[in-house]
């Protein structure tokens, strides 16, 4: 049973790649209304499928990034929170999407989408000042236990 973030952090290193882009694409749905650009949710498609091309996969990848670097540079502003809020969506995508031969010997690749969707749901209860947001770690380790 996971309920904390040690042993979310263990269970998703041992899962393979394939299923690692599976979860953190569950992840990644739970704040996808963060960043409605159509690109993410075709990099959730792709991350789900696992009949797909690696030209393919390596083209959307590429997409992926640049939408990170473009959300980046438009969230230079320390108060714009939604802006904020739709980088860390692209770059959790972009985690998501990480070709295997770029992931090297740090290839939790859930962990990092874990992280950046927290980060994204963070920018959304700022915005709203409201701490009613719900607590993104605790889905994450309910939809972690289920998947498993």
């Amino acid at each position: 049973m996971i309920n904390n973030d040690q042993a979310l952090k263990s269970a998703l290193a041992g899962l393979s790649i394939a299923q690692q882009r599976e979860l953190g694409a569950q992840f990644i749905d739970s704040v996808i209304s963060l960043n409605p650009d159509p690109l993410i949710e075709q990099a959730l498609k792709m991350a789900r499928n696992k009949m797909h091309s690696t030209s393919d996969f390596n083209e959307l990848y590429k997409r992926i990034k640049s939408l990170s670097v473009q959300t980046y540079t438009s969230c230079g502003n320390d108060a714009d929170w939604p802006a904020q809020a739709a980088h860390f969506v692209a770059s959790a995508a972009k985690a998501c999407m990480t070709p295997q031969e770029q992931l090297g010997n740090k290839n939790n690749l859930a962990w990092k989408c874990a992280m950046q969707t927290r980060m994204a749901k963070n920018c959304q209860m700022i915005e709203s000042d409201e701490a009613l947001v719900d607590n993104e770690a605790q889905k994450q380790y309910v939809i972690t236990n289920d998947y498993l």
